[in-house]
């Protein structure tokens, strides 16, 4: 089937008016997916467009995830979760906006739900090269594309990938962009995963949330961001494992963080304010030293984490072994 993505803010309005701004080529290529091991839903996609991010992706936690681009109406996505919130399936949801949209010929939609039923629409008048796919518990569509070999590239590497769902949509991607991609080059993207089930904690239902607006690399932009994003999630492991009093665990967690953003030094900084606070001195130490030899206006921080703020002993002499640290320099006079 012949499709097209778009994406334009304002495209809706230009749409409902029948204005020639309906007929601006716009494209690109994306994957919604559940991952059917821990229930998360989320949305991935790349464009040569400015910030596709708040156009293209729209998720809910606990309801589903839809990816709407070609001649968009942004409405399918807050319209599609609202349904599918209702207790319509994936399918029923799309089925029923395609059904309503008199300008559905150039609409590029897919969506998920939370049972990971999965459904797409590809219009008639969407910009070759394009088209979909729909796999278990995934879908990828593609528009304005240099062939079609794109979004099958992109079904064959998510379902060859491993890692968790970000990394799978991610190899997505990179095997469309490899495959040729938006005959116009890159220049934008987006990667949204929350939580299959919602809680009462809203904040910790959105799992990763990042956008790259405008870079003549995008999805290797993505890469790098979700990289950053494993990385601090190893260091609140490591956090509430000090703070459970599991020293082991948190070392573990602190020292996969440092691995995975070895330039980040305010990684390294808080692995050992952590480590120092319950004690062990002798492990966070060294760690203090890597950061002052490379940034070290670290140096200033440390008394300022004492006292009421109890991060780190108020101790005079306890603070002194830290600062000492700092062998480029006098150790700090501590107040």
């Amino acid at each position: 089937m012949r499709i097209a993505f778009s994406f334009i803010p304002g495209l809706v309005l230009a749409l409902t008016a029948g204005t020639a701004a309906a007929k601006i080529p716009v494209h690109t290529f994306s994957i919604v997916a559940r991952d059917s091991v821990t229930g998360d839903l989320g949305v991935a996609v790349q464009s040569h467009y400015f910030a596709v991010g708040p156009v293209v992706p729209w998720t809910e936690p606990g309801v589903g995830a839809v990816a709407t681009q070609s001649l968009v109406e942004v409405a399918y996505g807050p319209r599609g979760l609202a349904l599918m919130k209702g207790g319509k399936s994936a399918p029923e949801a799309l089925a029923e906006l395609v059904k309503a949209d008199s300008g559905r010929g150039g609409r590029q939609v897919a969506m998920v739900d939370t049972r990971g039923r999965v459904a797409a629409y590809s219009g008639p008048k969407c910009i070759a090269a394009a088209g979909h796919e729909v796999g278990a518990q995934f879908s990828v569509q593609a528009n304005l594309m240099a062939n079609e070999r794109v979004w099958p590239a992109m079904a064959r590497a998510y379902r060859a990938a491993n890692g968790d769902l970000a990394e799978r949509m991610l190899q997505a991607l990179e095997a469309a962009q490899k495959e040729g991609g938006d005959i116009r080059g890159q220049q934008s993207a987006a990667m949204v995963i929350v939580r299959g089930t919602a809680s009462d904690r809203p904040w910790a239902d959105r799992i990763l949330d990042l956008r790259i607006d405008d870079s003549p690399h995008p999805i290797e932009e993505l890469r790098r961001l979700v990289t950053a994003w494993r990385a601090y999630r190893w260091v609140d492991r490591g956090d509430s494992a000090v703070t459970a009093g599991n020293l082991e665990a948190a070392r573990l967690a602190y020292a996969e963080g440092a691995r995975l953003a070895p330039d980040n030094m305010e990684i390294v900084f808080w692995e050992a304010v952590g480590l120092f606070s319950v004690g062990q001195e002798d492990a966070a130490l060294p760690l203090f030293r890597q950061v002052f030899q490379r940034e070290r206006q670290w140096v200033q921080l440390v008394p300022r984490l004492a006292g009421p703020v109890g991060l780190l002993p108020n101790d005079p002499a306890k603070l002194k072994k830290i600062t000492d640290q700092d062998s480029r320099g006098k150790a700090m006079k501590l107040h």
